[in-house]
């Protein structure tokens, strides 16, 4: 297998070992309480634990994509994500940063007035159809999520007869599309949680290496989703084993990007995992 990399902004990010996405939501209403930074204080208290952990890369949301989440405006959105890039700017300016938005002005003027160097849209390029060519002008890697619908009706949009071979087949499209427009870089993520059920969820991370094969990084974004805390009757809050549990099965299935709210356990598994693959080659080669 040849070795993974990410060009970000002209440094090429070596995937040969997994990267942990450390995530900064700077919203009062994400699914997940304790993962909530909705004051400059607890930003940069975030961004600190981030980096003391060891975060590969720093993901920064200001638009909560959970169901009934509330409304918020492109100003209000990119208002939200200044008061995280401008810490990150000025604590530790040489990681590299994703914004989580589907806006293309909002991609815009985050990676013109920031640096920003990777855009996570959870929207695949369907809640905003500026989002690609933006995206190719900015030169700048992109996250391509699926999802159908809006965060607001995507769970009524869970009716497939080959959940893994239907989500390959709307992002190979979307590969397609992107690449004539010049975009080079592409991270691949299912969507969990997104336009998926429970089940559907387990299928695609079981079935996840079957992403692998279309030679492109595959992100994994299980941290404390429903997946976990539905099937085990328990809290977001309760969920980081659940998490670890999973983040362990993605990797062995092949994803190179872990997005986690839990970046000291997301690392740790990833050394583990590596141990591991050390010793399967070890044995290989006996």
């Amino acid at each position: 297998m040849k070795t993974m990399t990410l060009n970000i902004r002209g440094r090429l990010l070596d995937l040969s070992t997994p990267k942990v996405m450390g995530i900064v939501n700077v919203t009062p209403d994400s699914f997940y309480a304790s993962g909530r930074t909705p004051d400059p204080e607890a930003v940069e208290r975030r961004i600190l634990q981030l980096r003391d952990e060891g975060a590969d890369i720093v993901d920064i949301g200001g638009c909560s994509t959970r169901p009934g989440a509330e409304d918020v405006t492109p100003e209000e959105e990119y208002s939200r994500l200044s008061v995280a890039l401008e810490a990150i700017n000025r604590l530790w300016h040489e990681v590299p940063v994703s914004v989580d938005t589907y806006r293309a002005d909002v991609a815009r003027r985050c990676v013109e007035e920031w640096g920003v160097d990777i855009i996570n849209d959870v929207g695949g390029g369907t809640l905003d159809p500026d989002m690609w060519k933006t995206v190719a002008e900015l030169r700048v890697a992109y996250v391509l999520m699926h999802m159908r619908g809006t965060p607001s009706t995507m769970q009524t949009f869970t009716d497939y007869d080959d959940v893994t071979a239907e989500v390959i087949t709307d992002l190979s499209r979307k590969v397609y599309e992107l690449r004539g427009l010049g975009v080079n870089d592409i991270i691949i993520d299912p969507g969990f949680g997104f336009a998926k059920t429970v089940e559907q969820n387990f299928i695609l991370l079981e079935e996840l290496d079957e992403f692998c094969k279309m030679g492109m990084p595959v992100l994994a974004g299980l941290s404390r989703k429903s997946m976990i805390w539905r099937t085990l009757g328990i809290t977001p809050e309760e969920s980081l084993e659940g998490t670890v549990a999973l983040n362990a099965i993605a990797l062995q299935k092949g994803a190179s990007l872990l997005r986690a709210h839990d970046v000291k356990a997301a690392k740790e598994v990833v050394k583990l995992h590596m141990c591991m693959e050390k010793a399967r080659k070890a044995i290989r080669e006996s």
